[in-house]
């Protein structure tokens, strides 16, 4: 990795304020594009594929919605990232006494370096690592190991967060295109092609339409012929029309993101939804971004293009001001968004999986019962030899269960979350 800067510069500021000056002001570009078009996708084509370190691994919610969106800004072709360390690292191989040696070609040439463009600044990424310790002997074990241990082993063991900045290049932003044109080329084709732009290509998404016909996920979801979207928390439902009544699958799928990421935020759950959370508030407007970010970031994931609808446009001065206005409005958003989206992202895997294995006509039932039992993560025991479905890893340890949501003595519902 990168050297990284944990301790304040000349003016005091850490390095993960300055960060998230750089999520602010990143956000706030975006917001007032939209605010000129506000038809325009969160994300456009170029930037949909989620951004992935050179190993593979997608960066999460957060470090996804700010990499796309510097991608999109800087016209960037590849969807790829890596530290100063990481690129230089490009050009050595280790021998076997595991000393680095410069790379060459096939007659013993050393391969053109590779490095970082002169004046190309990095982009800050936010990495939570977890140290776990056990509460009595002290012993410290990996973290992937405390997550394949059951509840009665996690409790001996307390697990401590902890948030780190680190600094990444795209690869346009290197000379690898000149340096190593076929490894570049392989990036770059990444991100062509990807997005499913035609009507039929979305006709379906297997693993929602079973989350809806199946009741597969955390609350009801009842499509019915009618002019409006909505999560009510008091009822704890999801209610959207039919997806005929839509201009394509698409607009039908990423309206339903919105509002199960609603859902999400039910205090059963994760607990983003308050009692008098009143329709207009600034609150109210905070829970609408959360909505579109998860909702653009998760259509992304799976090949589709989210646009700002008119309901949410109304939001979108709100939005600025408090990007402007309060400095923790950023990173509390973005945490929201990544749970959000985590939490949605899991749940439907999980159903992609089990379609893939056993068809669409496959028994749900241990599905429809973990919904019943909120986790912050999301798990199936998987058959002899079959790998569970994957889960994210926690923002923090284990948060103390929520009450169940509670509705107002008079029964007058809590406002609905309207897409």
């Amino acid at each position: 990795m990168a050297k990284k800067n944990y301790t304040p510069n000349a003016d005091g500021r850490s390095a993960e304020d300055r960060a998230l000056d750089k999520f602010a002001e990143l956000m706030i570009e975006k917001i007032s594009t939209l605010q000129g078009d506000w038809k325009k996708p969160w994300f456009s084509p170029q930037a949909a594929q989620l951004p992935r370190n050179l190993s593979g691994r997608q960066y999460n919610g957060m470090n996804s919605i700010i990499l796309m969106l510097q991608q999109e800004k800087n016209g960037w072709n590849t969807s790829r990232y890596a530290t100063f360390d990481r690129i230089m690292g490009l050009n050595y191989a280790q021998d076997k006494e595991g000393k680095r040696q410069p790379l060459t070609d096939e007659n013993g040439e050393k391969l053109p370096m590779v490095s970082v463009k002169k004046g190309e600044k990095s982009t800050p990424v936010m990495l939570t690592t977890f140290t776990v310790v056990h509460s009595e002997t002290k012993e410290k074990i990996k973290y992937d190991d405390y997550r394949q241990m059951n509840e009665e082993e996690r409790a001996k063991y307390n697990v401590y967060p902890k948030l780190q900045v680190f600094n990444v290049f795209n690869l346009d932003q290197t000379n690898l295109k000149e340096a190593r044109p076929e490894m570049y080329e392989k990036y770059a084709s990444e991100s062509q092609g990807l997005v499913e732009g035609s009507d039929k290509e979305m006709e379906s998404f297997p693993a929602i339409d079973a989350m809806i016909d199946k009741d597969l996920w955390v609350c009801p979801i009842k499509p019915v012929n009618g002019d409006s979207a909505y999560y009510s928390p008091s009822r704890d439902v999801i209610v959207i029309p039919e997806k005929k009544q839509f201009v394509d699958g698409e607009s039908f799928y990423s309206n339903l993101l919105h509002e199960m990421s609603h859902s999400t935020g039910s205090q059963s759950r994760l607990d983003r939804l308050k009692p008098g959370q009143s329709f207009g508030s600034k609150e109210y407007a905070r829970e609408e971004l959360v909505a579109e970010l998860t909702a653009a970031l998760v259509s992304s994931q799976y090949g589709m293009t989210k646009h700002v609808k008119s309901d949410s446009a109304a939001y979108l001065k709100s939005w600025l001001d408090n990007l402007q206005e309060d400095p923790s409005f950023i990173k509390s958003t973005l945490l929201d968004v990544k749970r959000s989206a985590s939490f949605i992202g899991q749940r439907v895997d999980t159903v992609n999986m089990r379609i893939e294995r056993d068809g669409v006509n496959a028994d749900f039932a241990d599905i429809r019962e973990q919904n019943k039992q909120f986790s912050p993560s999301f798990s199936i025991t998987k058959p002899e030899g079959q790998a569970p479905a994957q889960e994210s890893k926690p923002e923090q340890t284990e948060s103390k269960p929520q009450e169940q949501e509670q509705v107002a003595a008079r029964g007058v519902d809590p406002p609905r979350f309207h897409r």
